[in-house]
């Protein structure tokens, strides 16, 4: 009965989660306090369990990263690259795209996708306003490249923080493996995206010289106080780079970056707290408790065992269903939920398997459908409901079937290069 009980509570969650009819924060706190006093979960184990309970690491690691973000923030860079693509692209609009795409693309691996989204989404609304063009392709279009780039390291996306803590894979295994494929399908998108766009692409040479006026100096406001963040931001990235030889976590590295990018720029503490998305902390707490409720009772062992039984010894085939049955779940529902509810049956799956190659495979193969999978509709990643609201927000609305029809394309053929690469290179 305890098993069914938590199983109701996830799937009723779920449900709200992924419909959006009530505020997902509120949905995973009412589902997490009822599996508390139900006792469907470990008890105050729940607080300390790696298996069973809240995973810390990615919780301090997206704080950490919020914070170093907050005070970068302040120097203007973000504004500063922004005007920067603008003006090298002379209003050109492909052109003009690719250099966004560019900028939310590279920013995406080392700040996560969501928070590159929050940085670029609202300059390329004002870029677009002096050109008098529309701004959704260019949103649209940024929104897909954040998902891709993200794909490529630990951090850049929330489900591969989740699905790093769990399998034990550290920033520099998914350089290693993740950042090729990556590289390879950003640079089709960036083609492909010519053909998607075509008919929005608007040019009007006299509105250009709006845009050549800006001044993209301006945009930072402290070069001394930049010059201090981006020297402990790269700190931060050695320290992710060198985690297997220093023995560091990334939440801990990413804790002294933001510790120490606070002393050696004086920010304001508060200031920099407020640019902290605590919802989207709190929402993972509360998805933590009830996965751990599903863990407890035993609903992901029987599932697990169910499909270890039923991929027997076919890895080929237990990697291609997670790659496109992670993409088909990834698009329909939030991927970060999904994913937390995965991983303990990918583990149980890749603890059965001897060789550490194919058992790695199997994690490679889940992180690539989920995080390409968040392009699939407009409610599948974070960073698409993000950007979808900047947008609305600022009186240039994408409905659902905007977003959609486009990123249902994108999803589909970057999963597809992105089974060709697992194949490639860990079963042929």
């Amino acid at each position: 009965m305890s098993a069914v009980a938590a199983l109701t509570i996830f799937v009723v969650a779920y449900v709200f989660i992924a419909t959006e009819k009530i505020n997902k924060v509120k949905v995973v706190l009412i589902a997490a306090g009822l599996m508390a006093v139900l006792g469907l979960i470990p008890g105050s184990e729940v607080f300390f369990s790696e298996h069973e309970g809240v995973d810390w690491n990615v919780i301090f690691l997206l704080f950490g990263m919020m914070v170093i973000v907050g005070i970068v923030k302040q120097t203007g860079l973000f504004d500063y690259l922004a005007i920067w693509a603008a003006k090298k692209s002379r209003g050109k609009p492909y052109r003009l795209m690719v250099m966004l795409m560019l900028i939310t693309a590279v920013g995406s691996p080392f700040l996560d996708n969501v928070t590159t989204i929050m940085l670029v989404a609202p300059v390329t609304v004002v870029v677009c306003n002096r050109l008098r063009i529309s701004p959704q392709p260019y949103l649209i279009a940024e929104i897909l490249a954040s998902n891709i780039g993200g794909a490529a390291t630990l951090i850049g996306d929330p489900p591969n923080i989740i699905i790093g803590s769990r399998a034990g894979l550290t920033f520099n295994d998914f350089l290693v493996h993740m950042a090729p494929v990556v590289v390879a399908i950003f640079a089709a998108f960036v083609l492909l995206t010519r053909v998607l766009f075509r008919k929005s692409f608007e040019y009007h040479p006299e509105r250009v010289a709006a845009v050549m006026a800006l001044n993209e100096r301006r945009a930072i406001t402290d070069m001394a106080m930049l010059r201090r963040c981006l020297a402990v931001f790269a700190l931060v990235v050695v320290g992710f780079c060198l985690q297997t030889v220093i023995g560091l976590d990334p939440a801990i590295v990413a804790l002294v970056g933001a510790g120490l990018m606070l002393l050696v720029t004086n920010a304001d503490v508060n200031d920099v707290l407020e640019e902290v998305e605590w919802p989207t902390l709190i929402f993972f707490f509360g998805l933590f408790v009830m996965v751990a409720g599903l863990v407890h009772t035993g609903v992901i062992g029987a599932v697990g065992e169910f499909t270890a039984t039923a991929f027997g010894d076919n890895y080929l085939l237990a990697a291609t269903s997670l790659l496109f049955g992670s993409a088909v779940f990834g698009a329909f529902f939030d991927n970060i939920p999904y994913v937390a509810t995965l991983a303990p049956i990918v583990q149980g799956i890749t603890d059965g398997i001897a060789d550490p190659a194919i058992s790695d495979a199997l994690w490679w193969a889940f992180a690539l459908g989920a995080d390409f999978g968040g392009n699939g509709t407009a409610v599948a990643a974070s960073a698409n409901v993000v950007a979808i609201g900047i947008a609305a927000r600022s009186g240039h609305p994408i409905s659902f079937w905007q977003f959609t029809k486009y990123g249902i394309i994108v999803t589909i053929w970057s999963t597809a290069l992105a089974w060709l690469y697992v194949w490639l290179r860990y079963f042929a």
